[in-house]
């Protein structure tokens, strides 16, 4: 990715002490306990090529201000570092410019807190244009109010040689620099979802159908769309597979095809800079007719990461539309996860692997899209209506009289309300 916001040496591996700190406010936020965020963050650290030696966890009332964690801590740390040869410390909370300078300065390690990290799983996962686009305006907006906190961490940003002026701080330069960076994405940025839009406005007017899916990072999506669309797509067993969105034909039992589309993956405390800068791929889930939440049903934190998968669909606004609840992974439940499972709404229970699972599926993505039924009468002459109505529903019946061609269709209410205007002149 070019202009990179940190310089990575790959010929020595990264190792990386991971701490936590515990307070009441900070847990109060969580979706899971800190023990169970702690988790995640060395399965997030190992995502990012890291290897996690130990983790260290500090309960305090409230953070200090200076070293984020207790002074006395810092050199516990410290030691610990020195033992264990790390040369990272990831902390599982954000940290402001202030403490990640204070923090290098008395343990000599790279400092990374949690946002960072994701951002540069994500920056190794884009590989689209939009993809990389959006990740370093997220990576610039982080690192813009923290600049004068990071000291060794800060990369030799490309571009913007010799344009600084007379006296001019190094630091203004890179601020100047930054902004200007930020800038040019924004626009680079605007033209990907102008793009964006005009395929929306494309498939929306040839009646394509969508359905989106959406969930916590490594809960599956990408193996369903590619057992259910035969689709050639990367699958691994980590977080963040799949960054940028992949949209395929999927075709239900009554012969109609819709496009079924894999969106990133949520995943507690997700970065507000990566919510904004990715609007514009999720807003797929937005203009989706059907969202297909797929939970890991096999997580112990199944329940809290369902909770934060909803709270971000909320955000984007995406809370009221038609879902279906897909419990994945049902082939790695032990028996005790069977005998407790309490489905939320309209669930399906399935393994993306099992063929009979992925009929029922099918199935019940076509019942929530047919809605009821409705009779239209349409010139023989109207081509372009007829086969607008073959492409929005179901066609029950075709009869003819005189001039006309009487449909029987069965479409969905957001069908209805998207075509139904442009029939409405001819229905019986």
């Amino acid at each position: 990715m070019k202009d990179n916001m940190y310089e990575t040496n790959h010929a020595i591996p990264e190792k990386a002490i991971l701490i936590s700190l515990v307070t009441p406010e900070l847990e109060r936020k969580l979706a899971v306990t800190a023990e169970q965020s702690l988790d995640e963050l060395i399965q997030l650290t190992e995502t990012a090529g890291v290897e996690v030696l130990t983790t260290v966890m500090q309960n305090k009332d409230t953070p200090d201000s200076k070293w984020f964690i207790g002074k006395g801590k810092v050199e516990e740390v410290k030691l610990l570092a020195d033992e264990l040869g790390a040369t990272t410390a990831i902390f599982d909370q954000e940290l402001s410019g202030a403490q990640v300078r204070n923090l290098e300065e008395a343990l000599d390690l790279k400092i990374v807190d949690r946002t960072q990290l994701i951002l540069d799983i994500f920056a190794q996962r884009a590989k689209t244009r939009e993809g990389i686009i959006q990740v370093e305006l997220a990576q610039l907006n982080y690192l813009l109010p923290r600049l004068s906190g990071h000291g060794k961490n800060l990369s030799r940003l490309g571009g913007g040689i010799g344009t600084r002026g007379p006296g001019e701080s190094k630091l203004e330069t890179d601020r100047r620099h930054i902004r200007g960076r930020i800038s040019d994405l924004k626009q680079q940025l605007e033209e990907v979802v102008r793009h964006r839009k005009l395929h929306r406005e494309r498939r929306r007017k040839t009646g394509v159908i969508q359905v989106a899916l959406a969930g916590y990072t490594n809960a599956g999506k990408s193996t369903l769309l590619r057992e259910l669309t035969q689709a050639d797509v990367y699958v691994e067993n980590q977080l963040f597979a799949t960054l940028d969105p992949t949209s395929r034909l999927l075709e239900l039992p009554n012969g109609r095809e819709v496009v079924l589309t894999d969106t990133v993956g949520f995943i507690q405390q997700l970065p507000h800079e990566l919510v904004a800068a990715f609007r514009a791929t999720l807003e797929e889930v937005l203009e989706a007719n059907l969202i297909l939440h797929v939970i890991d049903g096999s997580s112990p934190v199944r329940e809290e990461q369902i909770a934060t998968v909803e709270q971000i669909l909320g955000e984007l606004g995406a809370d009221s539309g038609m879902r279906i609840n897909v419990y994945n992974k049902k082939d790695l439940w032990d028996e005790e996860t069977r005998k407790q499972f309490i489905p939320h709404g309209n669930a399906l229970v399935i393994s993306a692997y099992d063929p009979n699972d992925l009929a029922l599926l099918r199935q019940a993505i076509q019942d929530r899209l047919s809605g009821e039924q409705a009779v239209f009468a349409i010139p023989a002459e109207r081509g372009d209506l007829i086969s607008l109505a073959y492409r929005s529903g179901e066609v029950i019946r075709q009869e003819t009289e005189e001039d006309k061609l009487l449909l029987t269709i069965q479409l969905s209410k957001q069908e209805y309300a998207l075509h139904g205007s442009r029939l409405h002149p001819f229905r019986q």
